[in-house]
């Protein structure tokens, strides 16, 4: 009996447009998805990696958020990635049987690849290749749900696409012809650039309006304690925020099951209310173009008084997770700011020497369980204590008149003693530090007063 091989289609030939020029679609990978799509996914592993667990664990994971159906796997090792198809010639033949045996639609790379290498790999396997910076945008594409995180992946998916515009579009033979065009005219994949290019700049102009909104909203919080919760893609932090305030966050056993920042009251004994915000996960080979798009959402964890690492100690990976968290922290500048490790998910470790493990190498780590509660006492000490640890105690003299900075001291730190004398109140008091805006302000004005005032 002979089998016949299931007719392959080329990559969809969608339209998108951005205004009234017709552009060729830029989002294949997620317009294009079809329903159960079958795909394969594949690693090239150097000397340098070392990954614990199953190599392709997490970008099964992916696979799977992103609506596909995962029906085979191909590891590679080798000293460095082929110039011309990534992975050695052996294992393209290799690739291409598995593709036909399982009769699949798609290939996954866990690794980036040049425009180049995936075009040679469509052409010698017949089959849509994409690579991890591709997939990953396909899910934000598919998650954001917010204004902000639509803009924010839409410039992400151009700035990637712009190199790959020959691979992509599908109209390049055609020329422009028309009044003021004639003659050979102007290539389709020029007026394409010039349309995309355009789009770009508009799409950083409107980001840059929202960064500068957030900043002024969290910088508007000065007089209230905040606390961010950072941390690999699905390590927790939404059931944690949850387990915490009581919030009602959309918490999912997936990836990036949360795009956008949510920030909730957190009460603390003995502490009082702060604002506690969940940010986008982070994931190893972040696409750096998503880190500079995201980073108006971001700003929660750049203002933030006191980072919340939370990390996955069930998983296997939770080393290199946690390096991949401090890699981004450092790519947008808050690497040096305060900072909790959380182990959460204690009551799925398999055993008591793998926690061990994690804490003998971060022994000041908190161990917690956001599903059963536990531990989480302990958590919100540690939290008070972290942000006891920024306070200030000092003096200043009042005037009886200035109501609005005696009731802001009053509010905002602890009054140890007060003198009252006939033009003026002393307070001795232990303040915050975040919390010194209006006392500056104050002190400013009463400076510039005296200069105003004629000499006696």
């Amino acid at each position: 009996m002979i089998e016949t091989e299931r007719p392959r289609t080329n990559p969809p030939q969608l339209k998108h447009r951005y205004g009234d020029s017709p552009l060729t679609v830029l989002d294949e990978t997620s317009l294009g998805r079809v329903e159960n799509e079958r795909s394969v996914i594949a690693r090239l592993i150097q000397p340098s990696q070392s990954p614990e667990g199953d190599p392709l664990e997490e970008l099964e994971g992916l696979a799977v958020t992103a609506g596909t159906q995962v029906v085979g796997q191909l590891i590679q090792r080798r000293e460095k990635p082929d110039s011309k198809t990534f992975i050695g010639k052996g294992k393209v033949e290799e690739l291409l049987a598995l593709v036909e045996e399982r009769d699949a639609d798609l290939v996954i790379f866990d690794n980036d690849l040049s425009p180049g290498q995936v075009r040679n790999l469509e052409m010698a396997i017949d089959t849509k290749v994409i690579d991890r910076t591709e997939l990953i945008l396909d899910i934000f594409a598919a998650g954001a749900r917010t204004y902000e995180a639509r803009l924010a992946v839409e410039l992400a998916q151009l700035e990637y696409s712009l190199p790959r515009l020959k691979r992509m579009w599908t109209h390049l033979s055609r020329q422009s012809m028309g009044v003021g065009m004639r003659g050979p005219g102007e290539k389709q994949l020029e007026v394409d650039r010039r349309l995309a290019l355009k789009r770009i700049h508009d799409l950083k102009s409107e980001l840059g309006k929202v960064e500068r909104r957030r900043e002024r909203q969290v910088a508007a919080r000065d007089d209230t304690a905040t606390v961010s919760l950072v941390g690999y893609t699905n390590a927790g932090k939404s059931t944690l925020m949850n387990a915490l305030t009581s919030a009602d966050v959309l918490a999912q056993d997936k990836l990036f099951a949360t795009l956008d920042t949510r920030t909730r009251r957190w009460h603390i004994n003995h502490w009082g209310d702060v604002l506690l915000s969940d940010t986008v996960g982070f994931i190893r080979d972040l696409p750096h173009g998503l880190v500079a798009s995201f980073k108006a959402t971001l700003e929660e964890a750049r203002q933030a008084d006191l980072l919340l690492h939370v990390a996955d100690a069930s998983n296997s990976q939770v080393f290199e997770q946690i390096a991949a968290v401090y890699k981004v922290l450092e790519e947008i500048e808050i690497e040096q700011k305060n900072t909790l490790l959380v182990l959460n998910k204690i009551d799925q470790v398999e055993s008591p020497e793998m926690l061990k493990r994690i804490l003998d190498r971060y022994p000041n780590a908190i161990p917690v369980s956001a599903k059963t509660g536990v531990a989480l006492p302990d958590l919100s000490d540690a939290v008070g204590q972290a942000l006891g640890s920024a306070f200030l105690d000092i003096e200043v003299d009042v005037a009886p008149s200035n109501g609005k900075l005696l009731a802001h001291l009053a509010a905002n730190g602890e009054v140890l003693s007060q003198v009252v004398e006939e033009d003026r109140i002393t307070i001795h008091v232990r303040i915050p530090a975040r919390a010194m805006g209006e006392v500056k302000r104050s002190a400013m004005e009463i400076r510039q007063a005296e200069k105003t005032m004629p000499p006696s």
